[in-house]
Formats: C-alpha cells, sequence, structure tokens
C-alpha cells in the first residue's frame, strides 16, 4: 500500500491523516494545544507545543494504521494562516510565542500606517487590507518588543516563518526554510502580482529581507523529512482556506467554497484576474503551479466554530457542539436573538478590529437554547455578508451553488440555515476533510500518486444538497434584523 500523509496544523489542534492511492481517509490522529490570551484582544501559541503535537499526531497515525514511514509516498503540510513566529536560525529555538492571526495588539500601529497614507499601496501590492489580521504588523511587532530582536534580525540570526515554515524547518532539521506562494500572499509583505517580497513595503516594516523564506509553488520540492524511519519527501503545501479551496476542486472562475472551522472563509475564484474589491474582501492567491499564480476574492469571518466553542467553554451551556442543533430546534421561534460574534473585531466585509461580541433581543425567556440557535445563525448571516459583497465586486448574481466544509457543516441544522439565508444551494461533500485532502492531492499528484487537476476535479462527489425553503420575506426581514445588529456592534 502506497500513503500520502497530510499534516494538517489548525488554529485550535493538530491532526495528521493518512490518505489511500484512491484519495481516501483510512486513519487520522487528532491533539489539541493550548489557547493563551495574555490581554484582551491578543491571541498567542507556544510552537514549541505545536511542533510536539505535530510529532505526536504523525506517529500516532502511523502506529494506528499499521503501516512503516517506507510507505508514505511524500507528505503534504496545510496550516492556519497569518500566524506568525520568529526563531533562531542556529538552535530553532523561537523568540517569543506565536502571534496567532486572531491576535488584534496592532491595531493602532495598523491605524497609524493607515493615517500616514501606506493602505493604498499595500493593497495594491498584497490585495490586502491594513489589518492586524496579517503577518507584517505581527512580525513588526516582535521585532521592535522582544528584547534584541531586532539587532539580531539585522545581523541575520533569526528567521520568520508561518507555521508551515516553521514545521518544514523542523522536520528537514534546519536544511529548508521555504514556504509556498497561498502563504506568502497572507503575509501583507509578498507582492502577489510580481510574485516577490516586496522590498519597500519591508522597509516600511522595518524587517530585514534576509529572514524571509523562500517562496515556491504549491506542489513543489520542499524538503526531505527523515525523522519517522525513512526519507520522506514534502511535496505539498498551501494556507487551508486556500487548501480547502483545491479540496474542494474549485478549479473553474466563478467556483466557490466556504469553509467553517474556528473562523469561516469563502473564496471565489477568479482566474488569472487579481479582482480590486470595492467592499473591503480581499485579492490573494488560490493556488500557484508551474509558477503560475490563480487568484481569488476572499471574504475572512474571524469567529464561525470558535462561537460554539464559547457556548461550551466560556458560558458553560453545552458540552458537545454537536448539541446545539438540537437545542436551537427546541428554541422558542418567537424571539429573534441576533448574536454578534466580534469577540477579536469583525472581519469581511466591516473589517472593524475594535468592535466587541453583542447579543440583542434578550427577553426574561431568552435562555441556552436561544443563545444556540443564535450562535448557529450568525455563521449564516456572516457568510451572506460576504456573498453578497462577493456579487457586487463581480458585478453577476453569484454562483448558483456553495460548496462547503469544515467541521460545522456536520451540523445538518446550521447548513439548512445556510442554505435558507443566503438563498442557494448548499453542497457538502463526500469527504468533509476537505482541507488536509486539498493539502494531500497536491503531494500526490506531485509524487505521480494521484490524478492530474481535471482528474481531480472529475472525482469530487457530493455527499448532501441542501436546498433553501425561506421564503424571500422572511429572509429579507432575518437579514435587516442582522444587519441592524451589526451596526449598533460596530464603533
Amino acid at each position: 500500500m502506497t500513503y500520502i500523509l497530510a499534516i494538517d496544523q489548525g488554529t485550535t489542534s493538530s491532526r495528521a491523516i493518512l490518505f489511500d492511492q484512491d484519495m481516501h481517509p483510512v486513519q487520522s490522529c487528532q491533539q489539541e494545544f493550548q489557547q493563551y490570551f495574555p490581554q484582551s484582544g491578543w491571541v498567542e501559541h507556544d510552537a514549541e507545543e505545536i511542533w510536539a503535537s505535530v510529532q505526536a499526531v504523525v506517529g500516532g497515525v502511523i502506529a494506528q494504521a499499521g503501516c512503516t514511514a517506507k510507505e508514505i509516498a511524500a507528505i503534504g503540510i496545510t496550516n492556519q494562516r497569518e500566524t506568525t513566529l520568529i526563531w533562531d536560525r542556529k538552535t530553532g529555538a523561537p523568540i517569543y510565542k506565536a502571534i496567532v492571526w486572531q491576535d488584534r495588539r496592532t491595531s493602532a500601529f495598523c491605524d497609524r500606517l493607515r493615517a500616514e497614507g501606506h493602505e493604498t499601496e499595500i493593497t495594491q501590492k498584497t490585495g490586502l487590507l491594513l489589518d492586524p489580521y496579517f503577518s507584517a504588523t505581527k512580525l513588526h511587532w516582535l521585532l521592535s518588543n522582544v528584547e534584541g530582536a531586532a539587532a539580531r534580525a539585522a545581523r541575520g540570526e533569526l528567521l520568520f516563518g508561518t507555521m508551515d515554515s516553521y514545521l518544514i524547518w523542523k522536520l528537514t532539521e534546519g536544511r529548508a526554510h521555504v514556504t509556498d506562494a497561498t502563504n506568502a500572499a497572507r503575509t501583507m509583505l509578498y507582492d502577489i502580482r510580481r510574485g516577490c517580497w516586496d522590498a519597500q513595503i519591508c522597509a516600511l516594516l522595518q524587517v530585514p529581507q534576509a529572514m524571509l523564506p523562500d517562496v515556491r509553488d504549491c506542489a513543489s520540492e520542499f524538503g526531505t523529512t527523515d525523522m519517522f524511519g525513512a526519507d520522506i519527501p514534502i511535496l505539498g503545501v498551501a494556507g487551508d482556506q486556500q487548501a480547502a479551496t483545491i479540496g474542494q476542486a474549485c478549479f473553474a472562475p466563478g467556483m466557490l467554497k466556504s469553509t467553517f472551522g474556528t473562523g469561516c472563509f469563502a473564496l471565489l475564484n477568479t482566474g488569472d484576474t487579481l479582482v480590486a474589491s470595492k467592499n473591503r474582501l480581499l485579492g490573494t492567491i488560490a493556488y500557484q503551479f508551474d509558477g503560475k499564480p490563480t487568484y481569488a476574492l476572499e471574504g475572512s469571518i474571524f469567529i464561525a466554530g470558535a462561537v460554539v466553542q464559547w457556548l461550551r467553554d466560556g458560558l458553560g451551556l453545552i458540552s458537545e457542539a454537536h448539541e446545539t442543533a438540537d437545542m436551537a430546534t427546541a428554541a422558542d421561534p418567537n424571539q429573534s436573538l441576533y448574536l454578534v460574534p466580534a469577540f477579536t473585531g469583525l472581519g469581511a466585509p466591516y473589517w472593524n478590529a475594535e468592535s466587541r461580541g453583542a447579543i440583542f433581543g434578550l427577553t426574561r425567556n431568552s435562555g441556552p437554547k436561544e443563545f444556540a440557535k443564535a450562535a448557529l445563525q450568525s455563521v449564516g448571516y456572516q457568510t451572506r455578508d460576504l456573498l453578497l459583497a462577493m456579487q457586487d465586486d463581480m458585478g453577476t448574481p453569484g454562483e448558483a451553488v456553495l460548496r462547503v466544509d469544515g467541521g460545522m457543516t456536520a451540523s445538518d441544522w446550521t447548513m439548512q440555515f445556510l442554505a435558507d439565508i443566503i438563498g442557494a444551494p448548499v453542497d457538502r461533500p463526500n469527504i468533509l476533510e476537505t482541507t488536509a485532502l486539498g493539502a494531500a492531492w497536491l503531494a500526490g499528484s506531485r509524487a505521480g500518486v494521484y490524478p492530474d487537476q481535471q482528474g481531480f476535479a472529475d472525482s469530487w462527489a457530493r455527499d448532501c444538497r441542501f436546498e433553501p425553503h425561506m421564503t424571500s420575506q422572511d429572509r429579507k426581514r432575518l437579514y435587516a434584523g442582522w444587519q441592524d445588529a451589526v451596526r449598533r456592534t460596530l464603533v
């Protein structure tokens, strides 16, 4: 048997999934790691904890499958994007915890750069907005606030990377400091038109270019690891949302997918055209093969599945995520609660870093069931925000079908509400591990184990389609209430 190993390094856990020669997941292993919240709006990870979790799940999945490293033809890596880390070039020791994509500590710095007139040029080059979400201002903060970091970086002693770069560096024992085009495109330091790190933006943020990784295609030679008993090449890398786009086989312009994990991320394939959004959506690289990028419009929601975690861990209203669907079904239909989960600010199309979460419409009869329903509905409302913005940017009525993936898609209640509120069919695929599948296909196709792009697209299969049943009048009424709630939340 020949396997492809996908490492899915996410925001709350690391997973390893073995795929067989037919691209079916046959074994998986997952391990959560700690989230650190040192101040309000700050979110950090311990990179060494993440590395230990990756080692554990890879070793675990190989043991569970009863295979050996020699049977693994290649490794594909997908990762939480934008999370920012600096480590020592010689020892590999991080100089500070990783600053997570959700972190908002650089809001004031972004405001200053915007006031100085830098946003237009940055957006034109990178497709991104000036926001704490992206890696660049996090990197600037680390260089400015960790003692001696700026001087050490200037001497070439430190390396920067997103989690893919760090994992590859660790897996290859320091032999490869690389990333792929999709992760580079999310740093706010990479010119996605010219395909290179931008010297002017690096100078503006005082980032030495020597600490940046080499950028490669998504399916490429990223190095070889011998840590698991045999040499295994790393042949595929993509940021998690781009990997999901690939895993959903959204290869044609106009195809659209939305991933519901910790956050929610919708990507619309725009082909070789980088669309300049009028609605504060992002231009980004969907994937890059043979040196040629394919672009996408992206809308990013910071809180999706994380709102269910909040119900569980913050409020103690549930023990397991799956309980929310039954609670939502049993909620009082006469109550109209709106939960705006702006726990770490609002993403697209609002991009308001200072907003915080709020709930509207509470009565004496409001309880856990109504909270659960409002939490699940918030994901549908935010997705409608994104799709309407995309339709306006493209000047079209939009894609007829939305392909979905991620943990929340297991909830039929949530997916039915999503179809109802966007007024379009929602397709859930047979293989829900779409992000890992995308990484596996990148590596497997490069290794010659999996089919080419067209063959992979032909193999995509639907598990379930959710058709909209809500009347247009009810849809309009409910969404107007959501828009009013968001307006009250914006600051």
